[in-house]
């Protein structure tokens, strides 16, 4: 998910007038107007971390490649590997320019005939214009649903006794990172055990015609289960706490997945794809930072701008960071040089003036309760 606000033309999701009549807090967001929150950030963090929280996620693209060649051609244009993707099943992965920066990070889906991309919302454009710039030497059709569909996420460690009662499947049976195509409430849908919250959940594509009745239907469903809506500033706390990545923050056009400790899936030993043999040297000539996650050891809020340093010397600047609602301690993640990234490695963060010290952990800072 992007945080940046590239795109000049606001939009609105098709449940714009629910988040307005909820009472919800809207502030423009890459583009759209999106709720950022309704009865409070910290209410809603601990919701999704308790109960069950919903969110509107629409404002993501929704794409699908088609074609004979469309597993191919995704293996082409990102870094992980589609061929261990058995039909129904996901995986997180990126695409990246030639020297190795990261265009975006994504969601593959593989289904028995096609593969969905869940672009983040500020960079919708950018992927399709990429995609199709290097679509020419294979056999695929790839389309932009975003306007058509709707995505909604419904996480918590409720989420699956809320939406299995609606359902036509047993959603007992879907394991973490696969999804089915199914009926909520007789309505088409596709139903994906994936979320951005470090808890267990689902995330609903269907037609954005039936927006309305499904979002109702989840809510009025929920409420024997403590569900609220939820939005965009709990998201981006739980997805911190959970040590998820946000383009823009974490990742962007001039990191590199082997700095960001996303080589687990940067699979260089594919034969090809774009961005490889640039990623194959900076791995052999050795890493000069990692990104880093760390806890402060005294009160503060570190946020992002803010200088990470060691010994009084800079060293870094925070690219995320908040004070983590389910930990009570400020937390935040940051690029350093490789020696200072182990660990338990002390740093201090420049907050106000102030050297606030700082310890290096490892990622998450916290391990939900997602399905196996």
């Amino acid at each position: 998910m992007s945080m940046s606000d590239s795109d000049i033309t606001i939009r609105r999701t098709p449940l714009y007038n629910n988040h307005v009549v909820a009472g919800a807090r809207i502030v423009p967001f890459s583009g759209w107007d999106m709720p950022v929150q309704y009865e409070g950030i910290l209410a809603e963090h601990h919701t999704v971390r308790n109960a069950a929280g919903l969110f509107d996620v629409s404002h993501m693209g929704r794409v699908e490649i088609r074609g004979p060649d469309a597993v191919q051609f995704v293996n082409h244009v990102t870094v992980n590997d589609v061929n261990r993707l058995t039909p129904f099943k996901s995986q997180y992965t990126m695409a990246c320019y030639e020297h190795g920066g990261i265009i975006d990070d994504f969601l593959v889906y593989r289904c028995p005939d096609r593969i969905l991309i869940i672009p983040n919302a500020g960079n919708r454009s950018k992927d399709l214009d990429w995609f199709r710039q290097h679509a020419d030497d294979f056999n695929v059709e790839i389309l932009d649903l975003s306007e058509v569909s709707i995505l909604l996420a419904l996480q918590g460690p409720h989420a699956e006794a809320i939406l299995n009662p609606l359902t036509d499947a047993s959603l007992d049976e879907l394991s973490f990172q696969h999804f089915i195509e199914t009926r909520i409430n007789g309505i088409w849908a596709r139903i994906f055990r994936t979320g951005y919250t470090g808890e267990d959940g689902f995330e609903i594509w269907a037609p954005a015609e039936y927006a309305e009745e499904i979002w109702n239907l989840l809510i009025s469903a929920g409420s024997d289960y403590g569900l609220r809506p939820c939005g965009l500033g709990a998201r981006d706390t739980l997805r911190l706490e959970a040590g998820l990545a946000l383009y823009g923050h974490e990742i962007d056009e001039n990191t590199n997945p082997l700095e960001a400790g996303l080589g687990w899936v940067t699979r260089l030993k594919k034969p090809t794809f774009i961005g490889k043999e640039s990623l194959v040297q900076i791995r052999r000539n050795g890493l000069e930072r990692k990104l880093v996650g760390f806890k402060l050891l005294e009160r503060g809020i570190p946020r992002e701008g803010y200088g990470i340093c060691h010994q009084d010397e800079h060293v870094g600047t925070v690219v995320s960071g908040t004070l983590a609602p389910t930990l009570g301690y400020g937390i935040g993640t940051g690029y350093v040089p490789v020696p200072l990234s182990d660990p338990c490695t002390i740093l201090s963060i420049e907050i106000r003036g102030k050297h606030i010290p700082a310890e290096v952990v490892k990622l998450p800072f916290y391990k939900g309760g997602r399905k196996k």
